[in-house]
């Protein structure tokens, strides 16, 4: 049962971290990585700030110790110079109190200046770093995207490829088709030329048929032009008969008549 549960688990951490490689983008993550590299330089910007505020801050209360320090031993020394030895003591003793602490705080300063250049030289380990990451970053990003679109221009280009295969089979059969039906529509008119094919229209003729037709049709025009001829010499002689005999009449009628005349008023 372990054994099961454990290449389950194989499989589905296998499976799972394949689907992430398929989401994941490397230019988001070469950002979100960048992203956190400047949240990491601000915070030590920030622990930098916050030493050398420390650090100023006991420099001005060295400042205000050693000018109680001074005080104090100038009133010491009145003191002394007035014959009030026991001012003088008391001034000094306060004076010495002021040095223990003057002296404390300048270990507690030494101690940040180092902690504030420290931080600091980190800090601009850290912005080069940054710098560099930021250029390595770009020059990926836009390598991958050069190869993203390389990769979608080839798959682009295979799918066109493939298609006007597809295309130029269309065409090629195409063009076979036609070809047959050309060579079947040129034999189909060899064979009813030659009248091996019988026209079911009764239109088609063989050669002899064709001489014998042109034969009795040449003979019917001959018929035809010698009757029109005769037609014409008999119609010639009765016109000249009709065109005398009208001459005559014309002779007869052709009397002048009163005409009316209207006078213009």
């Amino acid at each position: 049962m372990s054994g099961v549960m454990k290449r389950m688990g194989m499989i589905f951490r296998a499976k799972a971290n394949k689907a992430l490689d398929r989401a994941e983008d490397p230019r988001e993550t070469l950002d979100y990585s960048y992203q956190k590299q400047l949240e990491l330089l601000q915070k030590v910007r920030r622990g930098v700030a916050d030493v050398a505020t420390s650090r100023k801050r006991l420099e001005l209360q060295l400042n205000q110790l050693q000018k109680q320090s001074s005080t104090l031993e100038d009133q010491g020394r009145k003191a002394l110079a007035l014959g009030r030895e026991d001012l003088a003591r008391e001034a000094l003793s306060r004076r010495a109190a002021l040095q223990q602490q003057v002296s404390d705080l300048e270990v507690q300063h030494q101690t940040l200046q180092g902690e504030e250049e420290k931080l600091t030289l980190a800090a601009q380990r850290l912005q080069a770093k940054v710098d560099a990451f930021r250029t390595k970053k770009e020059t990926i990003k836009a390598t991958y995207t050069a190869a993203e679109a390389q990769t979608r221009i080839g798959e682009a280009f295979s799918g066109i490829s493939e298609e006007m295969g597809d295309v130029g089979m269309a065409i090629q059969r195409a063009e076979d088709k036609t070809a047959t039906l050309q060579a079947r529509a040129g034999a189909i008119d060899e064979l009813l030329a030659s009248g091996a094919l019988d026209d079911s229209s009764g239109l088609a003729k063989d050669d002899i048929q064709s001489e014998l037709d042109r034969l009795s049709g040449g003979t019917d025009v001959e018929l035809e032009l010698q009757r029109m001829k005769a037609e014409l010499a008999g119609g010639s002689s009765t016109s000249q008969q009709a065109i005398e005999g009208g001459k005559g009449a014309q002779g007869q009628q052709g009397q002048p008549q009163d005409t009316p005349r209207f006078d213009k008023q």
